[in-house]
């Protein structure tokens, strides 16, 4: 009787936290990175260390600014750093993952008042800041360092979108990378097996990342081919970063629904919103974009698909 223990809710305990799990998913990440980088070469590890750098120190200055207590060790401005530096083409002149860096953390994160309260996803965020404000840098794709003989490329997308007169790349160099495009987005590959790692130790579930691919794909096998139901849905889903957003930021814990249903839900819009903008917008790619406008519907889903409390019952209206 002595080991029985008596004490107030929740009681529930588990050994994760939130520090635990976001170094987890800077772990599932790394294998995207290694391969953005082998890919792309030095250059796009010096956007990498940039990015990271860059999002600590704003980090560290604003909440010392802020009198509040330093929370760098916590993984969550490492990954934002991550992120964006993984959205970058490995191109880019230093000062690009810089800016957009300090963009995503001091506006983006610090303004709504630090972890937990941000709106939008702030890597993302930070990103459509740097394409609206430098849409050259943004735009300027390189080929993997293997392909000498090119100084620049369009990707996948682009070569679609603009009907540019250059072979497609097969479904296994877009699986393994072998194509131009942003650093952490190319190789699906490892994308997958650090997305595996998140689903095994159940820190992200299917529901998001699953309804977003299959939305996507299927309206890209109705409506993106000459006739209707011709169109290449595998290319289209292996093209551009859906992969990289599906599983690691439209599943981001603060800025997406809570519930299963609600998840579901943000998958299928950000399905939706992605055929959109690839089809009829004059940006080839909209994964980052239909990403940041469900996250503006998130309380939205959130308080029409929020559980019902346990033995609750609606008091009828007095007549």
């Amino acid at each position: 009787m002595n080991s029985l223990i008596v004490s107030v809710s929740p009681h529930i305990k588990t050994k994760d936290s939130c520090k635990r799990i976001m170094w987890s998913v800077v772990l599932a990440l790394i294998p995207t990175g290694c391969a953005g980088v082998f890919i792309f070469g030095l250059s796009a590890l010096k956007v990498i260390i940039v990015s990271l750098i860059t999002a600590l120190l704003t980090e560290a200055i604003i909440q010392k600014l802020r009198h509040k207590k330093t929370t760098i060790s916590d993984g969550s401005c490492f990954i934002t750093g991550l992120l964006l530096a993984y959205n970058l083409p490995p191109s880019v002149p230093w000062w690009i993952p810089a800016l957009g860096s300090f963009f995503a953390i001091a506006i983006v994160k610090h303004s709504f008042g630090g972890l937990g309260h941000n709106i939008f996803n702030p890597a993302l965020a930070g990103r459509a800041f740097l394409v609206a404000s430098s849409p050259r840098f943004m735009t300027n794709w390189t080929p993997p360092r293997w392909q000498i003989d090119t100084l620049t490329t369009a990707t996948p997308l682009g070569i679609i979108k603009e009907k540019i007169s250059h072979p497609l790349p097969s479904y296994l160099q877009l699986f393994l990378g072998d194509r131009g495009g942003c650093i952490g987005e190319v190789c699906i590959l490892a994308i997958i097996c650090g997305a595996l790692f998140l689903l095994c130790k159940g820190y992200i579930h299917w529901y998001t990342p699953f309804t977003f691919i299959f939305t996507l794909g299927i309206l890209s096998w109705m409506f993106m081919g000459n006739t209707l139901f011709k169109g290449n849905w595998l290319f289209h889903l292996l093209s551009g970063g859906l992969f990289l957003g599906a599983f690691f930021m439209a599943t981001d814990y603060v800025t997406t629904p809570l519930t299963r249903r609600g998840q579901i839900i943000f998958g299928f819009g950000c399905g939706i919103l992605t055929f959109l903008i690839r089809k009829f917008g004059g940006y080839p790619e909209g994964v980052s974009y239909s990403i940041l406008i469900m996250n503006a519907f998130t309380p939205l889903i959130d308080r029409y698909t929020k559980t019902k409390k346990f033995g609750y019952t609606k008091t009828p209206n007095p007549k």
